[in-house]
């Protein structure tokens, strides 16, 4: 999206509200007056903004509220729903909404109102920010996230606008994060929808090659699932009623999952072709499992009972896979009316919420995944840690396996014996010193698998506790959690010396050099970028596995670089002795004057490159001369004369007399947009300013920075330049950098 001068939105363009709002008024659940209130908001507040596609950005609210209106969603969520950017991207903040509108409807726009623009974080820093407030709010209200699916589905429909970058980045994180939830939600159409668009922007080829092998097959398959359909039907209809029988064929994803990803040929997927049948009962379904198993072959183990052990979506239904007359396998899906409605609409087709209810029910029950998400990454210490989190609990293979009191867990595909007993309880974990599966005495590392039971052996000894071995062997976020939690509290003051030795060790081995008041002053640096208060609790959470100091030295290294290094020169020679006496200016060309001190080696700092015009000051340098500061460099103590070694700054200013070029290197963020870079380079062109260096990356969700070391004569003239760059459409941030 991006700002216009003008208002943008005319008569020309049809919303489609219009058309939904007739379809609202039918409907006397909704409260369709607050609905057209909400709508007239939104479509005043984006009047100037403009989609990439160049519609009017109100048309993608409309859509998105309309979406959830054909999910079955409340008025307080179609609401929500137009809202949900008006705070984001407009001048109306989330008081307003809350007083307009309601305590419901400000959660639900706060709740999937991004963060703003941080600069200088990394994108996974902002996606990993963004998801962690999304579920917490989730936690909440779990209409946030339903809002966000049909937000991210629309977006996805229209991504062909998008730079390829952006649809690529926007795929793969549908895929891992958005995809998945719709799954654990149960809103299959959505998560259907999600995985085939975001495949055909990631592997376009395989996207076609399958398309290609599903029209080949089409009119083979129609006519193959018409006459099983109709066999079928003979069969059940006379000895059952209200039966629905309907036919299907598998989607791009779950077709490139089984070929791309786990190495199938398309002639060993089984389930391309599926007929279901729906009826009024329980018992039929089972009844009508036995009719199709006497009608047709059904294979070994490909079986599932998903109506006596539902999945944790809340789907239920009989899989059956049989062959047909002519050789060919398809599955059979067997399921009750009410059993339909969850598995395609998930949550939202069983809303507490629309039927007044209050309390916890068994919706509840069932989300009871989101709460422990959310508990578990209140114990992760960054962002980034609780997004692998959420992708390892969100997988969709799973396993079902039982406790020896016969209750059963779903773990993910892979889960080993000690996630099992994590999943139990945290005490069972921490405890556990041994496991049997089906009476058998098994290693820790040992992977459960569907219809196991699998009994933990645990000791409450003195001393007894989970290694830091097991880190490396869990797959769910929720042990790892526990396990880090443990250690956290336990182990504390070990965690801090282990903490501390490894970022040490690490420092040093990418040669990170500092000493005493400057070591801490970068170390605590590092820590509050970690969002953690102090230094102890930063190295407690190296110590116990929290945090991978490796993964952290990228960024670490580029803040030592630019404003911590300390940079070498090769000396000058010695001036002549008739130049003794003679105090530095500008003569030496840099332009400085130094109080007291003539005759040395002025070299300009980079952490802050000084130019003429700024107040700056002088450090004396052991055996390599003197570095000109600015006066409000981080690296120059603001209490001089308490600070340590005071003797080593000294009084410098720049010489009036005299009129040098210096070089400048200043950060230019702005919205990502086709252009905005010539944009920049022309500016600098048309104010006859030299450019030395130029680097220009996407950083965050739609925006740019772009780097730029050029020649300047004076504070004012660098401050005329920063004008004129500001000037141009999209930039919102200028900043100094280092060279």
């Amino acid at each position: 999206m991006e700002n216009e001068e003008k208002t943008v939105y005319t008569d020309d363009y049809n919303d489609g509200f219009d058309a939904f709002y007739e379809e609202i008024k039918k409907n006397n659940q909704y409260d369709s007056e607050k609905i057209k209130k909400a709508y007239d908001l939104a479509r005043d507040a984006h009047k100037n903004q403009r989609r990439r596609s160049g519609e009017p950005y109100i048309m993608h609210p409309v859509a998105v509220a309309e979406i959830l209106f054909k999910l079955g969603m409340d008025n307080e969520c179609i609401i929500g729903a137009l809202l949900h950017d008006v705070v984001e991207d407009t001048e109306y903040d989330l008081d307003y909404i809350r007083k307009e509108f309601g305590d419901e409807v400000a959660l639900l726009v706060d709740g999937v109102t991004k963060l703003g623009q941080i600069p200088l974080s990394t994108r996974e820093e902002v996606q990993a920010e963004n998801i962690r407030k999304m579920f917490i709010a989730m936690n909440e209200d779990v209409r946030v996230i339903i809002i966000k699916l049909c937000d991210r589905l629309h977006n996805m429909r229209t991504l062909q606008h998008m730079p390829p970058y952006k649809q690529r980045e926007k795929s793969l994180e549908t895929l891992e994060i958005y995809a998945p939830i719709a799954h654990r939600l149960g809103i299959r159409p959505i998560k259907e929808e999600l995985e085939d668009l975001a495949i055909y922007y990631l592997d376009p080829i395989a996207y076609k090659e399958i398309e290609q092998n599903l029209s080949m097959k089409k009119e083979q398959g129609e006519k193959f699932l018409a006459d099983i359909t109709q066999q079928i039907s003979d069969k059940i209809t006379p000895v059952m009623k209200h039966v629905q029988i309907t036919s299907r064929v598998k989607s791009v994803h779950g077709i490139f999952r089984k070929v791309y990803i786990k190495g199938k040929n398309f002639e060993q997927i089984f389930d391309i072709y599926a007929v279901r049948i729906i009826v009024d009962t329980m018992i039929d379904c089972y009844n009508a499992l036995g009719i199709v198993h006497d009608m047709f072959k059904p294979l070994p183990g490909r079986f599932k009972d998903y109506i006596s052990m539902p999945k944790p979506n809340m789907y239920q239904s009989l899989h059956t896979t049989v062959l047909s007359d002519t050789g060919v396998p398809f599955e059979i899906q067997i399921r009750t009316w009410d059993m339909h409605r969850t598995a395609e609409y998930g949550i939202a087709a069983h809303w507490k919420y629309k039927l007044g209810k209050s309390g916890k029910d068994d919706i509840d029950n069932r989300l009871e995944w989101i709460h422990r998400v959310i508990e578990h990454g209140n114990e992760t210490d960054t962002p980034e840690e609780l997004v692998t989190t959420i992708k390892g609990d969100l997988s969709s293979d799973e396993v079902f396996v039982f406790t020896p009191r016969g209750d059963v867990k779903c773990l993910p595909k892979g889960a080993t014996v000690i996630d099992f007993a994590y999943a139990i309880h945290s005490a069972v974990g921490n405890k556990m010193v041994g496991a049997k599966v089906n009476g058998k005495i098994v290693h820790l590392d040992y992977k459960v698998k569907t219809g196991e039971i699998v009994e933990v052996l645990t000791s409450n000894a003195q001393g007894k506790g989970p290694s830091r071995d097991w880190l490396g062997i869990v797959t769910t976020g929720e042990a790892r959690s526990k396990i880090r939690s443990w250690f956290k509290k336990e182990k504390r003051d070990e965690n801090i010396v282990q903490g501390k030795a490894e970022v040490e060790h690490e420092l040093k081995r990418n040669f990170i050099r500092l000493e005493g008041e400057d070591y801490i002053r970068f170390v605590t640096k590092i820590a509050e970028r970690q969002h953690f208060t102090n230094i102890d609790d930063f190295y407690a959470a190296v110590g116990y596995g929290g945090i991978q100091i490796s993964r952290l030295m990228p960024g670490i290294k580029d803040e030592y670089n630019r404003n911590w290094k300390v940079q070498k020169e090769e000396p000058k020679p010695i001036a002549p002795a008739n130049s003794i006496d003679q105090p530095r200016t500008a003569k030496d060309s840099s332009g400085v004057v130094v109080d007291g001190i003539d005759n040395c080696l002025i070299k300009m700092a980079r952490c802050c490159s000084p130019i003429p015009g700024e107040e700056i000051i002088g450090f004396i340098n052991r055996g390599t001369g003197l570095t000109i500061h600015r006066r409000d460099c981080v690296n120059v103590p603001r209490d001089l004369a308490n600070c340590p070694e005071p003797e080593r700054w000294v009084g410098a200013h720049w010489d009036s007399s005299v009129k040098i070029d210096a070089r400048s290197t200043i950060d230019v963020y702005a919205i990502d947009r086709d252009g905005v870079v010539m944009d920049i380079t022309t500016c600098m062109a048309n104010s006859h300013v030299k450019i030395h260096s130029i680097n220009a990356r996407p950083i965050n969700d739609g925006n740019c920075l772009t780097t730029m070391t050029i020649t300047v004569n004076s504070k004012e003239h660098l401050d005329s330049i920063e004008k004129s760059l500001r000037k141009i459409e999209g930039v919102y941030h200028i900043e100094r950098s280092s060279i």
